[in-house]
């Protein structure tokens, strides 16, 4: 199996879940990674290049999918837009561009590691998932996690990851904080807005968006 691995922080918890859940050798074996922003990731799903991944939800309507996602409660500070800039779309992405017109707000979006930083800088912005929280009172669904076959694998990785929260291990929030040149304590702080259980509420929220989008 061939799963797209997003780099971006919000899936930290998951990578390290997905090691542990693939300790045998034998899973090992059988999955293999390709890593990518969510727009590759995107194209490499739907050509079937990849046989699993968490999808932008504005690309993951017509596939199967586990109950997981990538869900903002309320704020999410990685998914922005830059007021009084010029228009400009964040080619790494897929539906937060789509929400920033759904949203009918103007200026430059950015997503994933960069976004964070600019939030953590204290540079003007505007936080995409709170604002559509404030708006609709409903969580917003950035992307689910979608196969193309073994339904089986994917069930057993949603009730198993889903069972409790992840602690990631020292070393590995070292390297993830070396990568993106943000602190720990951030890091930390910044994945407690990331729930990845994609409830009835959550569920709510993707139809809505939805509706809008199709409206």
């Amino acid at each position: 199996m061939v799963f797209g691995k997003i780099e971006y922080l919000n899936l930290l918890p998951f990578h390290v879940f997905m090691k542990r859940f693939t300790k045998s050798n034998q899973q090992k074996m059988s999955m293999r990674y390709y890593g990518g922003v969510p727009a590759v990731v995107n194209e490499k799903f739907l050509t079937r290049r990849v046989d699993a991944a968490f999808i932008s939800s504005i690309r993951a309507k017509k596939f199967q999918n586990v109950n997981l996602g990538i869900i903002a409660k309320k704020e999410v500070q990685s998914v922005i837009i830059i007021p009084n800039k010029v228009d400009k779309k964040d080619v790494e992405s897929a539906t937060s561009n789509v929400l920033a017109d759904v949203l009918a707000l103007n200026g430059e979006v950015l997503i994933g590691d960069k976004a964070l930083r600019y939030f953590l800088s204290g540079g003007e912005h505007i936080d995409l998932a709170k604002m559509w929280n404030e708006k609709y009172n409903l969580p917003f669904v950035f992307a689910l996690l979608c196969f193309h076959k073994d339904k089986k694998i994917y069930r057993n990785i949603e009730k198993n990851f889903l069972k409790k929260p992840i602690k990631i291990p020292n070393y590995i929030l070292d390297q993830a904080s070396k990568r993106t040149n943000i602190a720990q304590k951030d890091i930390l702080n910044y994945l407690k807005y990331i729930s990845y259980n994609f409830d009835k509420k959550a569920q709510l929220g993707l139809k809505s968006f939805y509706n809008k989008i199709d409206s």
